[in-house]
């Protein structure tokens, strides 16, 4: 009889194990497959929330310049035209404004432009065209707006340069990122002072704006013969 009850007991414990090692090569085989299915989840989200890093628009135009120009510190753009030479110093204390005008020069945009409006005694405009490239470089940015920079240090003094606003439902005075002017007259426009925000100056080549200026233009006041633009320094 104990032997019998022994065997019993044996046989009850045997099972036992039996089941639980079930139990846990189950479990062994299931876990993995939930953790493989969890990562792949995380991995699709995270490639989801990449940004590429020329992703400009409207919504981020500030974010994106501070960034932007603390990975591009440069404050000297030189410029050919058909007419001479001139050099830019942008100045630091307009990091938003200085940043844009730099990602212009780099993105080559400038070189799809020309001076479009010359008003002698008053200011050389530039930085529009009637080309495709042109329009299409501004499509693609979705026509973004900078907040201005005004310093009271910065005045529109001849050689000043300048960026163009719409004047029109604009009382934030927000700047037209691809359009600036250079103050030509010897006098300054300082009717325009903390109007349109200035963030740099001609350090080289007053004379060949002096000579772009005096173009002969048609009633909008571009010149009839083309002023293009090509950045051949950045510094």
């Amino acid at each position: 009889m104990q032997t019998k009850q022994m065997h019993s007991i044996k046989y009850l414990f045997l099972l036992s194990l039996f089941f639980i090692s079930c139990k846990e090569k189950k479990e062994i085989q299931t876990i993995p497959e939930k953790e493989i299915v969890k990562k792949i989840i995380v991995t699709k989200k995270k490639k989801k929330a990449v940004i590429n890093k020329d992703s400009l628009t409207n919504k981020n135009t500030t974010a994106f310049f501070t960034a932007y120009g603390k990975q591009n510190p440069e404050t000297i753009v030189e410029f050919s035209t058909r007419l001479g030479n001139f050099t830019i110093k942008l100045f630091k204390d307009t990091p938003i404004h200085r940043a844009n005008f730099i990602f212009l020069a780099k993105k080559k945009y400038f070189d799809t432009t020309c001076f479009h409006r010359v008003v002698p005694g008053f200011v050389a405009q530039f930085g529009d065209s009637d080309r495709n490239t042109t329009v299409k470089f501004r499509n693609k940015y979705k026509q973004y707006k900078l907040e201005p920079e005004f310093r009271n240090n910065h005045k529109h003094y001849r050689g000043a340069l300048a960026v163009a606003r719409d004047w029109d439902y604009n009382p934030m005075k927000l700047s037209t990122p691809f359009e600036f002017y250079i103050v030509q007259s010897k006098k300054g426009e300082h009717h325009l002072n903390n109007e349109h925000t200035i963030l740099g100056k001609v350090i080289k080549g007053m004379a060949v704006i002096d000579k772009i200026i005096i173009e002969k233009a048609d009633k909008d006041e571009w010149p009839f013969k083309d002023i293009n633009l090509k950045v051949i320094r950045i510094k």
